[in-house]
C-alpha cells in the first residue's frame, strides 16, 4: 500500500484512463463495487466516470486518504500487481 497521499495520487496520475474495479464501504456493513474509467485527478480528489449498464449516475469522485484509509479499493484491469497498491 502507498505510504502517503502524494504517492498515490503520482500512481493514479499514470494510470488515467485505464480501466478499473472500485470497492467502497457503503456503511453499516455494506460494501459497493463499481467498475468504470479513471477519469480525472485533482490536488485532493480523483474521478471516476462509471459504466452507464450499471449506475443510475455517471461520475463518483473519492479523496486519496480514501484509499490511504483503505475506505477504497481501486483494481486497475490491465495490470494485476497494481492492486497491491490500492489496498489489496
Amino acid at each position: 500500500m502507498a505510504k502517503s497521499l502524494s504517492d498515490i495520487k503520482r500512481s493514479l496520475d499514470g494510470n488515467l484512463g485505464k480501466r478499473l474495479t472500485l470497492k467502497a464501504n457503503g456503511g453499516r456493513r455494506k460494501t459497493i463495487e463499481r467498475s468504470g474509467i479513471l477519469a480525472e485527478t485533482y490536488p485532493s480528489v480523483f474521478v471516476i466516470q462509471l459504466d452507464q449498464e450499471e449506475n443510475s449516475f455517471e461520475r463518483v469522485s473519492y479523496s486519496y486518504a480514501d484509499i490511504l484509509t483503505e475506505t477504497v479499493e481501486l483494481r486497475f484491469s490491465e495490470d494485476a500487481s497494481l492492486s497491491s497498491i490500492y489496498g489489496q
